[in-house]
């Protein structure tokens, strides 16, 4: 019994140190990202169709991401990816995206981007080191609005779906020639050195409590009209 107590403390003071080295930059990307959700979760109407949202295997949310991001020479968009698990959803992970040029212009406003992964092969590529949007994962700009989805159906066996987000309205966009990537030091702070984005959505780490607003923003995880694809 006091070898298991002091394996029991010595975990969580494990975990606790883990969590603590979140950056205020990164906790903010949380927030921010959270706050992206509770959005489109309010408009239905102006925003991703329920139908898309409930079939989707991942939600990933880069919030804030400016237009120098997207020009060449540019920088790159940061962000969080949470996938459905029996019960709810896992625990986040930090994702980024590589600078480069996707044919648009944002304009000076910040804008944020949300991607619905739609099967498990989508997955298992955004978990690999990279994924190259449209050459190692097919990619198509999402329909928008309650009614949205059905007039697209040739959309559907894309493994992405995208959207903007700016003034408060969300449209599809086209972010075809995005490099995706998990954030390895971020993802380090939160769940340990070592700990892989793959690692902390196959096994079902424990949300930080600094993340679980997220998660909670995300709603339920029932499925919508036939399941998982």
């Amino acid at each position: 019994m006091k070898t298991v107590c002091v394996f029991t403390v010595a975990c969580v003071l494990w975990s606790a140190a883990a969590f603590a080295d979140l950056s205020t930059s990164e906790l903010e990307r949380v927030q921010k990202a959270t706050e992206v959700v509770a959005a489109l979760r309010e408009a239905p109407d102006r925003g991703i169709p329920d139908d898309l949202w409930g079939k989707a295997e991942c939600v990933i949310v880069m919030p804030s991401v400016k237009k120098a991001a997207f020009g060449v020479g540019g920088e790159f968009g940061k962000g969080v990816m949470s996938c459905r698990q029996a019960g709810g959803w896992t625990a986040p992970v930090f994702m980024e995206m590589a600078k480069g040029s996707f044919g648009f212009q944002i304009g000076a406003q910040a804008t944020d981007l949300v991607l619905l992964v739609m099967n498990r092969q989508g997955v298992n590529r955004m978990l690999d080191d990279h994924v190259t949007l449209g050459t190692d994962a097919s990619v198509a700009a999402g329909p928008v609005g309650r009614t949205g989805a059905a007039a697209t159906d040739h959309k559907f066996s894309a493994e992405v779906l995208s959207y903007s987000r700016s003034k408060g309205l969300f449209a599809g966009i086209d972010v075809s020639g995005g490099v995706l990537r998990p954030d390895k030091d971020s993802n380090e702070h939160a769940y340990g050195t070592g700990t892989t984005a793959k690692a902390v959505v196959s096994t079902g780490a424990a949300t930080p409590a600094q993340m679980q607003a997220f998660t909670t923003s995300l709603g339920s995880n029932t499925r919508a009209t036939t399941g998982r694809r």
